[in-house]
């Protein structure tokens, strides 16, 4: 059974290009970068959201709930009910099924998200920040001079980019993964390469042309690597096990940091009639999944989704029509892919339907994270409008899959129908 009791529908949103972090985007902001797709989504509708629901990971003291700010700077109603969504990368698709489970039959709204590399606030340490705010508290001389006295524990903090938990980032514990599975790196090196050769054929043949806007004088994608090889890529280093004949995950196979945004329309069913795109799709199902970090991988946790939502709906792998696994690291997609199709790691998590052999033919046909880059909060509306638009050129009764992990063990899943 569905988790939903009613029909919601998707429709194609926009983003801007993506970029490498302090590029071409490195003076616009978060907030400037939100802005400008939800303006560019709702003059292309001609439509006003009831909600916009916006999702992003890293943290500023700017703003405590950025999506108000954005519909407060934005074209759009100060009216719109406004939230912020952080679930890692997970963000905007955790931040589409809060708004379908929200919106009436009557209503719309915008899911999206945003990150700004190029923009990480430098903050104080706690201690710093307590010691600072103890001044004004002060009267004597003498308790003025102690307090300056302890001016050199004055610290910085810098966003250390791991898990607060393990100290571990997401490629380290990737790496744990794929050796812990016997991730190769020449496997890994592959899918990072048909990533690359998958987004510049959709590139030519027109795809992406109406899903991107041309934003703060940055017309195309900037990540992509046209002159990427095998050859190429097996000449870079390990970067997170640097031990000879160890290490497997490199800059050639990862995601890189991103500048860019990326919205989505989510819309009741008395509604989706109204928007010119062709790319539409009901919202049917969607689950999500929290492992153990240490047993399972922190990274894994689609696994469980993903096998729970198919058995729900009396599916297989090869049931799918079109299958999206945000690619942070190649050995992240091929550990995910290694253990749906482990019949261990299915009856330990109690699934009793044979789901088959992944269908690799069917999986990120148009390019993915390695190849368009990874704004952490924006990555899931990109993959949904993308998907939007595979399935409408897949004609009718088709259905796909998207599938997102998120740091701290977390990930989300969801299923569209044609």
């Amino acid at each position: 059974m569905s988790k939903f009791n009613k029909e919601i529908w998707l429709a194609s949103g926009l983003r801007t290009p993506f970029v490498k972090e302090n590029k071409e985007l490195k003076d616009v902001s978060a907030i400037d970068l939100s802005v400008a797709v939800v303006n560019n989504m709702t003059r292309n509708e001609q439509a006003s959201p009831n909600y916009l629901a916006w999702g992003t990971v890293i943290p500023n003291l700017t703003y405590s709930n950025i999506a108000r700010d954005i519909v407060l700077e934005s074209d759009i109603a100060d009216q719109t009910i406004a939230f912020t969504t952080t679930m890692a990368c997970s963000s905007s698709i955790l931040s589409t099924i809060q708004l379908a489970s929200i919106l009436t039959d009557d209503e719309t709204g915008i899911s999206g998200g945003v990150e700004s590399f190029s923009n990480v606030q430098l903050g104080l340490s706690i201690k710093t920040s307590k010691w600072l705010k103890m001044l004004p508290k002060l009267n004597g001389v003498v308790d003025k001079i102690k307090w300056a006295a302890n001016i050199f524990k004055f610290k910085l903090y810098t966003p250390p980019g791991v898990n607060r938990v393990t100290g571990k980032s997401m490629g380290q514990h990737a790496e744990i993964t794929a050796q812990r599975l016997g991730i190769a790196r020449k496997a890994q090196d592959e899918l990072a390469l048909i990533s690359h050769e998958n987004y510049f054929k959709a590139k030519a043949e027109g795809f992406y042309d109406d899903l991107i806007f041309s934003a703060f004088n940055v017309v195309e994608d900037l990540i992509p690597r046209k002159d990427t090889s095998l050859e190429k890529l097996s000449r870079l280093k390990p970067v997170f096990d640097r031990e000879p004949g160890k290490g497997s995950i490199t800059a050639g196979n990862s995601s890189l940091f991103t500048d860019g945004a990326a919205g989505v329309w989510v819309v009741g069913k008395n509604r989706i009639n109204e928007f010119n795109t062709p790319y539409k799709a009901k919202l049917t199902d969607w689950e999500m999944a929290a492992v153990n970090i240490e047993e399972e991988g922190i990274l894994m946790s689609p696994t469980f989704a993903i096998a729970r939502l198919l058995e729900r709906n009396n599916l297989t792998y090869n049931d799918i029509d079109i299958w999206e696994i945000h690619e942070a690291f190649a050995a992240q997609v091929l550990s995910t892919i290694s253990k749906l199709e482990s019949s261990t790691h299915l009856q330990r998590m109690g699934i009793k339907s044979e789901l088959g052999k992944f269908p690799m033919e069917k999986l990120n046909l148009k390019g993915s994270s390695i190849s368009i880059g990874h704004p952490f909060g924006a990555t899931g509306a990109r993959i949904i409008s993308q998907t939007l638009k595979q399935l409408h050129f897949a004609g009718k009764n088709k259905k796909a899959l998207i599938s997102v992990c998120a740091d701290g063990g977390l990930g989300v899943v969801m299923m569209l129908e044609t």
